[in-house]
């Protein structure tokens, strides 16, 4: 800008007028408790963002019928129990509820997955959705509809981009874990017992599960 403007130099024409809802709440109630509020009214949704461990997070309902990709479109990588979902179609997604500081009151309190599990009537819809996604063939039982990152871990309870099909044991008598189910319930006990922070243990099983299981499983 030139100093000898009809506008003058900038240090002769004083701030600029900020406005927006964190100036408007500076303005009514002033002093360092203003700008706090303000700091918070900039802040964004945790929702719409991404985690440390650089996955999106997600609030869709479990209730509600979730859109799949497209047939055919979607390719995992192995096969059998160590098979591992395409991460263009089923990157992993976060619960924004799940957080370093309220693991104590949801992943590590006993029976919280319970409450956040989407119902059968949605879930096996979506799963025959996912199958024609990933152009499976066979029967329902022989795939677990998997949550990528389990809800265990703060997973997304409803997102596309964190359910998949992941084949399963051909015939299955009483309790059983398949491997990514033990390598979940190992991820959990470490994150509960601070060995392990919350978005490494995310991120293990996201990236590579087959990998992780090899060290942790």
């Amino acid at each position: 800008m030139n100093p000898h403007s009809a506008d003058g130099p900038k240090s002769a024409r004083g701030p600029a007028r900020r406005s927006g809802p964190a100036e408007a709440v500076r303005r009514s109630l002033g002093g360092g408790l203003a700008a706090s509020l303000a700091l918070l009214v900039a802040l964004p949704a945790p929702a719409g963002g991404r985690s440390l461990a650089g996955l999106a997070y997600s609030s869709a309902s479990p209730r509600v019928l979730q859109r799949q990709p497209s047939p055919g479109s979607c390719h995992e990588r192995g096969s059998g129990l160590y098979a591992r979902p395409d991460l263009r179609c089923t990157p992993g997604a976060l619960n924004p509820a799940v957080t370093p500081s309220t693991v104590g009151s949801t992943i590590c309190h006993a029976g919280w997955t319970a409450s956040v599990r989407p119902p059968e009537s949605v879930t096996e819809p979506e799963k025959l959705a996912s199958l024609r996604a990933y152009g499976l063939p066979g029967a329902l039982s022989r795939y677990e509809y998997d949550h990528l990152v389990p809800l265990e871990l703060g997973g997304a309870v409803n997102d596309a981009r964190n359910l998949w099909p992941e084949p399963d044991y051909a015939t299955r008598a009483g309790f059983y874990l398949n491997p990514k189910d033990r390598l979940e319930n190992s991820l959990k006990h470490l994150v509960c017992a601070r060995r392990m922070s919350l978005s490494d243990a995310q991120r293990l099983i996201a990236g590579d599960w087959v990998a992780a299981y090899r060290r942790f499983g």
